[in-house]
């Protein structure tokens, strides 16, 4: 009996260096992200993990919508669009995210659009991620 190997490689690493947690500043080792961090709902000009969180999600998911759409040989809408919630809860004591992705691929019958979508979820890597951890919706609007 043979064994099949696995081949797998790191594509990308992302590095970052942060300080302060929810108000403080969080610096890529390339420089290309440096962002201001703040409380979710209070004043002020910085960001929060659940923005970006909810940033980095919708973008990797319309490149999964993408790859999906070559597969099938369809031609994704120029005006896709993805909004995405991110929920953070505080539930007995303990705080837990929630997420919502509302998917827009105007043009497309609704059949072939919902194929896009539920194969973008099985390949998306934010998607696997959150799979069985956290509640999550991807709605076609």
């Amino acid at each position: 009996m043979t064994a099949t190997a696995t081949e797998s490689r790191v594509l990308y690493t992302a590095k970052t260096h942060t300080t302060g947690g929810r108000e403080g500043q969080s610096r890529s080792s390339d420089g290309r992200l440096d962002v201001k961090l703040s409380l979710p709902g209070t004043p002020g000009n910085g960001t929060n993990p659940e923005q970006l969180f909810a940033a980095g999600w919708s973008a990797c998911f319309e490149g999964a919508i993408g790859r999906a759409a070559r597969r099938m040989r369809i031609t994704v809408p120029a005006d896709l669009a993805i909004d995405t919630e991110v929920d953070l809860n505080l539930i007995d004591g303990e705080y837990s995210l929630a997420a919502r992705m509302k998917i827009s691929l105007p043009g497309l019958p609704r059949d072939v659009a919902q194929q896009l979508v539920d194969a973008a979820e099985k390949t998306c890597p934010y998607a696997k991620a959150i799979r069985g951890n956290i509640p999550a919706a991807f709605v076609l609007v």
